[in-house]
């Protein structure tokens, strides 16, 4: 029997756990500093918001580990000596290892901005985070103003935050539309409208130049580019993350931007693995990044190296892409791949559509020669990721797409559905004569 030490109670870590149990009688520790329990990280939002409790953030009663035999040891680990293969936390003690498994995520990003360390400037990733920003900013008499820095999802999850609170919020967004690096024009737009009717000051094309202290030492205001000054007593910086792996500078793990590792998950030294956030492909898969800071793909990343270490070795191939946010009550999906123009390939063309009055838009990508189906956007429309998927691994054109385009509809019953002006629009602008069709998404999954 081995002892398997996880650095990290986040999704990977933990699925990486359970899914060891579940298949072997091995020793398992997790390692973590920020909180007794896993909780999802993603619901923090929530929580501050009103909608629900912290332990209510909790998937798992706690009794769940002690019954699984899954030992958890609250400490921050100091150093890793893989040659002993022990590790030194930061109150002395030492824990053995015969595997280790590095989980341990992100942490907010900082570019030695003047004042980034003063108190009342902080991110929004982990629990601690979140407690920060209920003594910062806990109501509009408290925090009469919040300036936020950096235009992805993070930011405007704080900022949706903060005004349930009624706070005003200040965005500062370094882009010329928001998160256009990655959303098509149309759906940048789209986002810089609705952020605006939410009442939230949205400054594009603008950087944070310095945090201002006080006589206290807390930040009272931001500088910008432009030469603004603006009084605030709340900055979050959501500039994005970068892997949390400053502990393992002075070991001998091969490091880049995250722990290096290759598709087994495996670092350059024996009996060490890294997942989530914190691991970096040595070569990216596919159009992905080396690094996915994605809730999903570290869940992936645990259930594949689960099945290595009882001894089934599995590569991690987290298939087509995927992934889904919120911009304020905007649901956002995507499937496969939809660039944006910056980053179009030469070959990917763009249908899209938006509604004359409604903030609801997709986008979908395909071959301007081939007219293969690349991927798709949809703001405000619920669709199905297995439909999409299968659709992607049959190498599906664009007109099949869209003629059965209903099959992917997720809405509930008495939702509007948008498929019947989406082909109008398609078959205007491509000339054809596409009728939208429906074969029942449940016989289409049956043959898969």
């Amino acid at each position: 029997m081995e002892h398997i030490v996880i650095i990290g109670n986040g999704i990977s870590g933990v699925t990486l756990a359970r899914h060891i149990r579940k298949l072997s009688d091995n020793k398992i520790t997790i390692i973590s500093t920020e909180t007794d329990y896993f909780f999802s990280r993603t619901a923090l939002m929530y929580v501050y918001m009103g909608h629900m409790k912290f332990e209510h953030t909790q998937p798992y009663e706690n009794w769940f580990w002690e019954k699984n035999r899954i030992n958890l040891v609250k400490g921050f680990v100091e150093k890793v000596d893989t040659y002993k293969k022990s590790l030194k936390l930061a109150n002395g003690s030492l824990v053995n290892y015969d595997k280790l498994v590095i989980a341990t995520g992100s942490k907010p990003n900082k570019f030695g901005w003047p004042g980034q360390d003063l108190d009342g400037v902080q991110g929004l990733y982990s629990k601690q985070d979140l407690d920060a920003l209920e003594k910062n900013a806990p109501n509009k008499e408290m925090c009469k103003r919040a300036v936020i820095v950096g235009g992805g999802l993070i930011g405007i999850e704080m900022a949706e935050m903060l005004r349930s609170r009624e706070i005003p919020v200040t965005f500062l967004v370094r882009e010329t539309s928001f998160w256009n690096g990655v959303l098509p024009d149309g759906e940048s737009a789209m986002i810089n409208e609705h952020i605006r009717e939410h009442h939230i000051d949205l400054q594009l094309d603008t950087n944070l130049k310095e945090i201002i202290a006080d006589e206290d030492g807390r930040a009272k205001a931001v500088t910008t580019d432009k030469g603004e000054t603006i009084e605030c007593d709340v900055v979050g910086l959501t500039a994005g993350v970068t892997p949390n792996i400053d502990f393992l500078k002075e070991s001998d793990i091969a490091l880049g931007k995250g722990v290096k590792v290759n598709r087994m998950l495996e670092t350059n030294v024996k009996d060490v693995y890294a997942i989530g956030d914190c691991a970096e492909q040595h070569e990216a898969i596919g159009n992905r990044g080396p690094i996915e800071a994605v809730w999903y793909t570290g869940r992936m990343m645990g259930e594949a190296l689960a099945r290595t270490l009882c001894g089934n070795p599995m590569e991690y191939n987290p298939g087509h892409w995927f992934n889904s946010a919120k911009f304020l009550d905007i649901e956002y999906q995507t499937y496969g791949w939809v660039f944006s123009e910056r980053n179009r390939k030469e070959y990917e063309q763009h249908f899209h559509w938006r509604h004359a009055t409604e903030k609801i838009c997709i986008t979908i990508a395909f071959h301007k020669e081939s007219r293969l189906f690349l991927g798709i956007n949809n703001f405000g429309i619920r669709m199905r990721h297995e439909i999409f998927d299968k659709w992607l691994t049959e190498e599906r054109d664009l007109d099949h797409v869209m003629e059965y385009l209903r099959d992917a509809n997720f809405d509930p019953e008495f939702y509007d559905h948008y498929e019947q002006e989406i082909i109008f629009q398609y078959n205007s602008e491509y000339g054809k004569s596409i009728s939208p069709k429906k074969k029942g998404w449940k016989r289409i999954l049956q043959r898969i």
